[in-house]
């Protein structure tokens, strides 16, 4: 008996010591299943790693949970990140640009992610980026919620896969580079804003935002606070954390519409949010452009292939961005553009070194 009071006396103790003075943990979600969490403890207690398996990672709401605990700053002494999204229903055609655009140096490598969000219904070829798919990809539909969806999935997947990820840039299967990636890192690394569209007052905006309804998006969100812009942006790591924590605002632009004709909520939504919640933190354009001089049945105009050449591309990096309100002064360069089509691949190659990239 006296041995067991002896023991119980030394080892008590200990384990409590052991507990207390134990570091802190900080691992993140892997894209690649089966993914492995830890959340960051706010005490010094050791959380042991748990999986989370690939049917928990198609909730979206546990999800988008686990990203809102992030810390929005990004840890002051390792170097930013960039996160590249492709939001895609099929494979990448223009990946081999995109390829050469992030493996122009080795040192490239620590100030990047790629994340990407197929379709699982369609067939996909996983190519370059095959290793970046996030697992809990879902069907995404023009016109409806689940493009908002998507984007929120990469957004969430990206803050909890590496706490370096500092801008966090939408992109889709047709965008391409208009600048080396060391201009496009340091325009982006240096910025304290998100570039996004936003944009008040355009025609159309009150069907737009009575579209599923007259009185669907009361009271949260007011006809005076609806705001228009691209699909296509680039967020800082506190508004990426802003957008997978939101409710209030999904919950009204999560709504099926009555009106197809003026349902674009991907277009919608973000520049909505923002404009709500910190239009101060926000340059109000975007840096991929797009051509909307001619349309095809709410498309975008789409370059051929003999048109691509050294002349398109110095026509789209001199090219001013459309601004909403604060942002008229300002000369940002377009850092991406679309729509390029597959069959653009090569000639696009044969000016990748020379000039996209130089």
């Amino acid at each position: 008996m006296l041995a067991l009071y002896f023991i119980l006396l030394v080892c008590v103790p200990l384990a409590i010591i052991m507990t207390f003075t134990a570091p802190r943990l900080a691992i993140t979600v892997s894209v690649n299943q089966p993914a492995f969490l830890v959340i960051q403890n706010s005490s010094k207690t050791i959380t042991p790693p748990r999986v989370i398996t690939s049917q928990q990672l198609d909730s979206d709401e546990l999800l988008l949970r686990q990203a809102s605990k992030v810390n929005p700053k990004p840890p002051p002494k390792l170097p930013k990140k960039l996160a590249f999204m492709f939001l895609t229903t099929t494979s990448l055609p223009l990946a081999p640009l995109w390829e050469l655009f992030f493996n122009q140096t080795s040192d490239h490598k620590s100030l990047y992610n790629v994340y990407v969000h197929v379709d699982p219904t369609q067939k996909y070829k996983p190519g370059l980026f095959g290793n970046r798919i996030i697992p809990s990809s879902k069907p995404a539909y023009r016109r409806t919620p689940t493009l908002i969806s998507a984007a929120r999935r990469l957004l969430a997947h990206a803050l909890l896969d590496d706490p370096s990820n500092y801008m966090f840039i939408l992109l889709s299967p047709s965008c391409i580079p208009l600048h080396s990636f060391n201009f496009t890192y340091k325009t982006l690394a240096s910025s304290a804003k998100s570039f996004i569209e936003i944009l008040n007052n355009e025609p159309g905006w009150h069907d737009r935002w009575a579209a599923r309804g007259p009185y669907a998006m009361l009271p949260e969100v007011p006809p005076e606070e609806f705001r228009i812009g691209s699909q296509f942006w680039t967020l800082t790591r506190s508004h990426a954390r802003m957008v997978v924590s939101d409710v209030e605002i999904w919950s009204k632009f999560n709504k099926p519409c009555v009106r197809k004709d003026t349902c674009y909520p991907e277009e919608h939504y973000f520049p909505t949010l923002l404009h709500m919640r910190d239009p101060q933190g926000c340059v109000s354009a975007t840096l991929t452009h797009v051509d909307w001089s001619v349309s095809d049945h709410g498309h975008p105009r789409t370059y051929k292939p003999s048109e691509v050449g050294a002349k398109l591309i110095q026509k789209l990096r001199s090219a001013t961005p459309r601004y909403g309100d604060g942002g008229r002064t300002r000369k940002d360069s377009f850092l991406f553009a679309r729509k390029f089509s597959p069959a653009g691949i090569n000639p696009l190659m044969n000016i990748a070194q020379n000039v996209i990239l130089s």
